[in-house]
């Protein structure tokens, strides 16, 4: 393989509006004009901007077709290949991963990534009772990057969860089971872990958070942190009110050459892997495992020819807390070292599905200045479920970039099936209880069968719901009722 084919990133950019006048705000396909902009004059060239064939979109809270078809207008780009993900926390790792092949097979040589989201001004919107009029932008893509969409069984919706701040507050309550740890403490080490989170994203000139909150801060429930799932409350969720986007622009090494973009602009994709674990949370062995997380990081390491002890930066998908600690758990991290270089989705900005492309440009930011240095960037989508990982450096790689679909190693011989209506009792494994703005309105329930089957229970009784949050649910006998009810508990 060529170096001239080389895939590299030369310009990154991160934008942001933070405007409570929602007529004048603007909307997310203007945010990813700015931000692909401005990744043109990152690169030292901007006309780098001339050379794109192909633009690729992470999929968003908004309605637009075929963003990209607009976008390359608006940039004078004819007669350009149009790209969009579908929904997941891993597309933009993964689209990163299929555009590098791209160029090192030469199908492009100038990729452009952007993608945007204007929760920030839609909640704004919301409170003071006005309109968002943002464009449709019709039409239909050249290529939908796909991989795979999160399926929820059909007893979870029945039995009322599905949410993902009620999924991983279920993985967190499992979490504290398998340690062995009270509630009061594993809350302690949880707000602990998020606050050093908060530290990293004070010195992120990119974070929508960057004023200190302290680990009691979070950790306390209140009028502007109220509690939304057992044991969360708002400052573990993933942040999504935020009005931020960003743009990567990938090329080869032929192509920054002939723009004169400056070495120090360039920073090597080594390898990147893709790999999903049970589509749906309900199949999986256990809540606190995700063996296809596993093999992704494994898989990206053992590529790149480097043990986990070579990698200087993390940033580990952090939408919620439980999700920081099983993926630090499965590749082999400790919770106490550094494990994002944003702040996170609470406090660096959770713009949804593009989050990683905030993640990558921060990641690249840092490797620039530190040239000998090595990053890993983790994605994820679903509960769990979609995993893309991607390493990075400013030294080129001993070997050209490498991929590997890791799905067909995979473990999944664990895996569950659900029961609807078991005759004996069951054991609790994880749990929540949800709350609406004032109070908790139910509480779920994930248990195993006797013969290891899966099942969901549920309340909406208020003491019980009161004790599941102040007493060890996990690891209870309950017996339900045909409908799923929790009737009895010892």
């Amino acid at each position: 393989m060529s170096e001239s084919t080389t895939p590299i990133i030369v310009g990154i950019a991160q934008v942001e509006q933070r405007t409570k006048d929602v007529q004048t705000a603007k909307e997310p396909v203007d945010l990813m004009l700015d931000a692909l902009r401005a990744a043109a004059l990152d690169t030292s060239n901007p006309s780098i901007l001339n050379r794109v064939r192909s633009i690729r979109v992470s999929q968003g809270q908004w309605r637009y077709g075929n963003p990209a078809k607009y976008l390359g207008g608006e940039l004078g780009l004819n007669g350009i290949e149009t790209g969009k993900t579908v929904f997941g926390g891993n597309g933009v790792q993964t689209t990163v991963n299929l555009s590098c092949l791209d160029i090192q097979q030469g199908k492009f040589d100038v990729i452009a990534l952007t993608g945007a989201e204007c929760g920030y001004s839609q909640a704004n919107a919301r409170r003071s009772g006005q309109t968002l009029t943002w464009r449709e932008l019709q039409g239909t893509p050249d290529w939908t990057i796909e991989y795979g969409i999160g399926v929820r069984d059909s007893l979870e919706t029945e039995r009322g969860i599905g949410g993902a701040s009620q999924m991983y507050a279920v993985i967190e309550n499992a979490i504290r089971h398998d340690r062995g740890e009270t509630i009061d403490i594993h809350q302690v080490k949880v707000s602990e872990l998020w606050s050093r989170f908060n530290d990293v994203a004070q010195r992120n000139p990119n974070a929508w958070i960057k004023h200190n909150v302290s680990a009691e801060e979070i950790r306390t429930e209140g009028a502007t942190n109220r509690p939304i799932a057992f044991p969360y409350p708002k400052l573990m969720n993933a942040n999504n009110n935020v009005d931020q986007g960003a743009a990567l622009l990938l090329c080869s090494v032929n192509v920054a050459k002939q723009l004169g973009i400056p070495r120090s602009k360039w920073v090597y994709p080594w390898t990147g892997t893709d790999g999903h674990d049970t589509q749906t949370l309900s199949y999986r062995a256990k809540f606190t495992q995700a063996p296809g997380l596993r093999k992704v990081a494994e898989s990206a390491l053992e590529l790149a020819d480097l043990n986990l002890n070579d990698i200087d930066h993390f940033d580990l998908y952090s939408c919620f807390p439980s999700a920081v600690q099983v993926a630090a758990k499965e590749i082999g991290l400790n919770l106490e070292q550094p494990l994002t270089v944003t702040g996170g989705l609470t406090f660096g900005g959770g713009p949804l599905n593009n989050y990683v492309m905030h993640a990558i440009a921060r990641m690249v930011e840092l490797l620039r200045t530190q040239t000998d240095k090595i990053g890993m960037v983790t994605g994820n989508g679903g509960i769990l479920t979609k995993h893309a990982h991607g390493i990075y450096s400013c030294t080129p790689p001993s070997r050209p970039f490498r991929h590997r679909d890791v799905q067909a190693h995979v473990d999944t011989s664990g895996d569950r099936v659900t029961e609807e209506n078991p005759a004996d009792p069951v054991r609790v494994e994880g749990y929540t209880v949800i709350y609406d703005r004032e109070a908790p309105v139910r509480g779920v329930a994930a248990c195993l069968t006797m013969d290891g089957k899966r099942t969901w229970g549920y309340t909406t009784d208020h003491d019980l719901m009161h004790e599941m949050q102040t007493r060890e649910f996990c690891g209870r006998d309950v017996r339900l009722d045909n409908d799923g009810e929790m009737v009895t508990a010892s």
